[in-house]
């Protein structure tokens, strides 16, 4: 059977006359019906960035952990960490290697460190970007830990999670029409399907704004000290693009338009059946720092 793609066109009538239509707010899907919902955890905290946003490692740490521990609903982080992993695992750690920016050392090291100690061997352990396709432990991995930085992206509107694993395919290229639309395809892959144990978007300095290929500017970054993490991409993505829309008008007193906005995310849900992208049946969890928390 073809797949039907939701177009920007049906994107932006579907989203008509609501003020969340880039960000997949709850009037953009219809009437709620007794659909699945998702957990995500939003953790934040005051000391993580320190001089020259410099990252703290230790705190770091213990934020994923309490994040993990959180989503996972156990008493100790080991505990839930040991719920997503086995020991006879071999664990492949999507990273994000964009210089502008990157995915930070410290966060790819929080999640070595934690799968160490579950007793996944360090031979059993990878960390790649866009080498994965032609990475033999990629292509033999059996889970995946998704990670990567929060900000905007000229192809796709937001660069999250689900874009994340647009290496995956041996044409990234082909996948930038229609704002990216189809990015959920991706993860219908073999290299990919059902592999993905966690998701981790890093919103400790998010980029909020952008017009532009590989636009960056500092003006647009804030440190906002925080994690979204889920087992669900979608609704990680969801929560994500709803934090840099809310910045934005914050910022600039109105939702100041992206290059598109980030359809993919509906259709992610929608097509492929990823995950929930309406935050009206997403639990968010929030932790720690509330000071301008924003959502």
């Amino acid at each position: 059977m073809e797949e039907k793609i939701i177009t920007r066109r049906d994107f932006l009538r579907a989203a008509a006359g609501t003020a969340m239509a880039a960000t997949l707010g709850s009037g953009i899907l219809g009437e709620a019906r007794a659909e699945p919902t998702a957990k995500v955890v939003l953790i934040r905290n005051a000391e993580v960035l320190g001089n020259h946003d410099k990252i703290q490692g230790e705190i770091l740490q213990s934020m994923l952990d309490e994040a993990v521990r959180t989503l996972l609903g156990t008493n100790e982080p080991l505990e839930a960490w040991r719920k997503l992993f086995k020991s006879s695992d071999m664990v492949g750690i999507k990273s994000n290697v964009w210089a502008k920016m990157p995915t930070p050392k410290e966060l790819e090291t929080a999640v070595k460190h934690r799968l160490l100690d579950v007793g996944v061997a360090e031979k059993n352990i990878d960390i790649d970007d866009r080498g994965v396709l032609n990475n033999p432990f990629f292509l033999n991995a059996t889970a995946l830990v998704n990670v990567r930085p929060l900000r905007t992206h000229h192809w796709s509107g937001v660069g999250t999670c689900l874009k994340n694993y647009i290496q995956f395919v041996p044409s990234p290229s082909a996948y930038h029409d229609e704002g990216c639309s189809h990015l959920g395809k991706i993860w219908t892959l073999p290299v990919v399907k059902g592999k993905t144990r966690l998701n981790v978007l890093s919103a400790l300095t998010p980029q909020f704004y952008g017009r532009g290929a590989n636009f960056f500017d500092k003006r647009y970054v804030w440190s906002y000290k925080g994690l979204i993490v889920g087992t669900d991409p979608v609704a990680v993505d969801a929560v994500g693009a709803h934090l840099v829309q809310v910045k934005r008008i914050a910022f600039f007193g109105e939702d100041r338009a992206l290059d598109v906005p980030p359809i993919h995310i509906m259709v992610a849900d929608k097509t492929y059946h990823l995950g929930v992208s309406d935050l009206s049946r997403i639990q968010l969890i929030k932790l720690g720092w509330m000071e301008e928390v924003l959502i």
